[in-house]
């Protein structure tokens, strides 16, 4: 099989295996995600407190790991084996959560899902950008978001289901969550084809890459810690609806319909970025962050969340797969593992932070404020992006004119 041959979407066969990978192990991520805090509190009898110690450490982890990852990916010129083993520990992950009577083996599992998600992420965003040309990556990482999004309703949903088919049984459910990440996993072994390319070895060095980014790389990594300061974990919306009144099924459920929305738009965004360029649709997501994160701090009926949700995937599609394809058109091919690997380790770790600050404001100032502060850094990052690239436009013409 050609690596970047084309399937009647328009996406090479590569993108198009990816993507239904990221789909069965989204389907076992979202079936297992909103229960195990669930799990922790009322079975285990872990207070709020540890479930926040134990997502910190899994998300950091896994920040901290697409940077190494990345960069290792790169060295040795290879992606798929970093994706298996990735993909392979987060199935596993299932299996520890299905044996585990006390809070510490529940953190085991959550740490190796993470670690697991940490070393596939790069190589992953790295085989995609390879496996598309320059006129399709957009659609490329748009149609692979849309799959893996698509996961990320039916999980939920197939959870809803299985919580009262085996009413209640947690542990069960979490064994379950193995088969459709094992399916992924036979379907990345047998079907995603890697080109053989020259190691990079010692002549690879992480500074020394930096130097070598493009500017406007370097400026969207700016923009992009900007903006993730005020961009806190998707928890805060679920306690934002449980505090407008929603009921658990229906936030859960306003939950699918953001992810739903998130899917369907993720391929149109990404085919428009490829048409007008990625920028442009990079500062309408943000701006559209802006006015979601305002309306989720004033409103106070609840009904209007079943329209801010749908607007909210809107924004997510216009900006995670169009970003690592306006990124994968910054940087050389052969060190885009280094690039998505600061990227997604900067923004993780910000997220971390903003987390914690929106967890302090929540607190001690209201519930409006963490969403009051992330609207206003979207909007000081679109017009950040906008100002230092047409900055940077003016000085290449400037250095293009005297050169002529």
């Amino acid at each position: 099989m050609k690596v970047n041959k084309e399937t009647k979407l328009g996406i090479s066969q590569n993108v198009f295996v990816l993507g239904l990978v990221s789909f069965f192990n989204d389907v076992a991520s979202e079936m297992i995600y909103p229960i195990v805090p669930i799990f922790l509190t009322s079975i285990l009898g872990a207070p709020a407190s540890l479930v926040g110690l134990i997502e910190g450490i899994a998300e950091s982890t896994a920040s901290i790991l697409k940077l190494i990852s990345g960069w290792y990916s790169d060295k040795f010129q290879k992606r798929k084996p970093f994706v298996i083993a990735g993909y392979s520990l987060s199935s596993i992950s299932k299996v520890i959560l299905g044996f585990a009577f006390v809070w510490p083996l529940v953190l085991v599992g959550r740490f190796v899902d993470r670690f697991g998600k940490g070393i596939r992420t790069s190589a992953r965003d790295a085989l995609i950008a390879e496996s598309s040309t320059s006129s399709n990556r957009g659609k490329s990482f748009g149609f692979h978001r849309a799959l893996d999004t698509a996961g990320a309703v039916v999980g939920p949903l197939l959870a809803i289901w299985l919580l009262h088919s085996y009413s209640n049984d947690f542990r069960s459910i979490f064994l379950v969550a193995f088969i459709p990440g094992f399916i992924g996993i036979l379907l990345l072994l047998l079907f995603v084809k890697e080109k053989k390319k020259k190691e990079l070895g010692s002549s690879l060095k992480l500074k020394g890459s930096w130097k070598e980014f493009d500017i406007s790389f370097k400026i969207f990594l700016a923009v992009s810690i900007i903006f993730a300061i005020g961009n806190s974990s998707d928890a805060f919306l679920i306690l934002r609806s449980q505090n407008l009144g929603l009921s658990v099924t229906s936030t859960i459920l306003a939950y699918v319909v953001f992810n739903a929305a998130y899917a369907i738009f993720s391929i149109p965004a990404g085919a428009v970025s490829d048409k007008i360029g990625p920028k442009k649709v990079l500062i309408s997501g943000f701006f559209l962050f802006s006015i979601v994160y305002l309306l989720f701090g004033v409103i106070t009926k609840s009904y209007l969340l079943w329209f801010i949700f749908p607007l909210y995937g809107i924004y997510m599609a216009f900006t995670e797969g169009v970003g690592k394809a306006y990124i994968s058109n910054l940087v050389p091919q052969e060190k885009s593992g280094i690039a998505f690997g600061i990227y997604q380790t900067a923004i993780g770790i910000c997220t971390f932070f903003a987390s914690l600050i929106a967890g302090i404001l929540w607190d001690k100032v209201g519930v409006s404020s963490p969403f009051i502060l992330g609207s206003a850094t979207a909007l000081i990052s679109a017009a950040l992006f906008i100002t230092m690239e047409g900055k940077q436009r003016n000085t290449r013409g400037l250095k293009t004119e005297r050169i002529k």
